[in-house]
């Protein structure tokens, strides 16, 4: 039988002490003597190591004889807002220029500071500053297109045009005149049966896709900013909603290619290698050696997996198809138990086994 390699026990184990949100979708951790499992992140008290049992899914658990936890709710699909916060992203939806309070919160029924953890777990900022930077980066794509500076101010519920404009410096780094020639790319975070993936896109297409805990992460959502001279904000677009669900699709064996709008943001020759790994198809491998021969470049190995390490959009432009010579798994940003992963997905593996 095969099976796929993930994260060893003593990984699994630092995952869950330290709760990491990252793993969210990897892996339920049950616990042997209250017969429950939970998420990753769950807040309930740490039990002993020599107790905890790990499972791929929740289904995986729930045939084990587990029971879930009440306070984690791990039946509750990775990544989807809880049905109390839907009122309040419907209302963001229809009014993203809204200034909100928490007064206007506990209208709605909801607890600030419970809608304040949700979105720092999730948006890695509170609510209010998640809804203050999306509406700068709606201000910037009024002034793009013409609205004059004071009439975006007051259009995004800034009575004050100096204190938007300090706002505004402190989002693009930059005056609201000044900007009016930079791109937004509008940024959200999902969940994934690999971890949780950024995604960033423009109006009109993909230019970043990468794990959360993956180191470069700083370095490439810079060079992303440099290339494109853009400022980033969170929201949601209709794009972003389409590469979600691709994304979906891809990790339930219904996609095998994607069929998005992309920018690829690199070097000519960056862009020849990622050209060259989207012909790679799915369920199939080439080594370093066989992209540079398919760039005409056979001398570039070197420079073909330097390349390949610097692609800014996982999965969509599958570096993880990229293999060495003799046939094993090397060289991938998200780890290689997440390559491992990929490829098997891919290979259409079901039966899944935790490397001890």
């Amino acid at each position: 039988m095969i099976t796929q390699t993930l994260p060893n026990r003593r990984e699994l184990l630092r995952a869950f002490n330290t709760r990491d949100g990252s793993y969210e979708g990897v892996f339920v951790t049950a616990v042997r003597t209250t017969g429950i499992f939970c998420r990753p992140t769950c807040p309930a008290r740490r039990p002993k190591l020599e107790n905890i049992e790990f499972f791929p899914t929740s289904r995986d658990a729930l045939a084990a004889g587990y029971r879930p936890c009440k306070r984690c709710v791990p039946l509750t699909p990775v990544g989807r807002a809880p049905s109390w916060l839907a009122p309040l992203l419907d209302a963001v939806d229809r009014e993203p220029a809204r200034r909100w309070r928490d007064d206007d919160l506990r209208r709605l029924g909801l607890s600030p500071s419970r809608i304040a953890r949700w979105f720092k777990a999730h948006h890695g900022v509170t609510f209010h500053a998640y809804s203050r930077l999306r509406r700068l980066g709606g201000a910037l794509g009024r002034i793009q297109k013409g609205t004059h500076v004071t009439m975006a101010a007051g259009d995004v519920g800034y009575e004050s045009l100096s204190a938007f404009n300090d706002a505004f410096l402190k989002f693009a780094g930059t005056s609201p005149i000044r900007a009016s020639g930079r791109t937004v790319v509008h940024v959200t975070r999902v969940e994934s049966p690999v971890g949780q993936l950024v995604l960033g896109a423009t109006d009109t297409d993909l230019v970043l896709l990468e794990f959360v805990d993956r180191r470069m992460l700083p370095t490439q959502v810079a060079r992303v900013a440099k290339a494109l001279g853009c400022v980033f904000a969170p929201g949601e677009t209709p794009l972003l909603k389409r590469v979600r669900t691709q994304l979906d699709e891809y990790f339930s064996g219904r996609r095998k290619n994607f069929d998005l709008p992309i920018a690829m943001t690199g070097t000519p020759f960056q862009t020849s290698v990622w050209k060259a790994l989207l012909e790679i198809p799915s369920g199939a491998t080439r080594s370093y050696k066989d992209v540079a021969e398919a760039i005409g470049r056979p001398e570039a190995v070197r420079a073909v997996a330097r390349a390949n390490g610097d692609n800014r959009m996982a999965i969509v432009i599958p570096c993880h198809r990229v293999i060495g010579a003799d046939g094993k798994l090397v060289g991938y940003g998200g780890g290689l138990w997440r390559k491992q992963r990929l490829l098997d997905l891919e290979r259409g593996v079901t039966s899944l086994a935790w490397e001890k």
